[in-house]
């Protein structure tokens, strides 16, 4: 588990996500933190298509109704809650969804 955390529970408003780059060990991995009913999911942030970043512009990862995490690239819709894609290019796979755990209202990679 990381040493420090991420971000802070407060710094994702509910049914929001943000990116984050974290270093873990020598690896850089871009990450997304979805808010998702006040429960929190941390996916790696690349398309299971074609493995390049979700958001439109930096931190916005979801359709224009919100209820989707949306690739920027080629439309695709991922589920928040498990990052299950329902429509486009990759449908049926998954973004890669990682360990996580909250501590006193800090989210941390394990």
């Amino acid at each position: 588990m990381q040493i420090e955390p991420v971000c802070r529970i407060d710094d994702i408003p509910q049914n929001s996500a943000c990116g984050f780059e974290v270093n873990n060990k020598g690896i850089v991995n871009n990450i997304i933190i979805v808010n998702w009913h006040n429960k929190f999911y941390i996916y790696k942030n690349h398309c299971p298509h074609t493995g390049v970043g979700l958001e439109w512009i930096p931190n916005q990862f979801f359709n224009g109704d919100n209820t989707y995490l949306q690739c920027s690239t080629h439309g695709a819709l991922f589920r928040p809650e498990d990052g299950f894609c329902v429509a486009g290019p990759c449908a049926g796979k998954s973004l890669e969804k990682l360990p996580m755990t909250i501590i006193k209202k800090g989210v941390y990679l394990k």
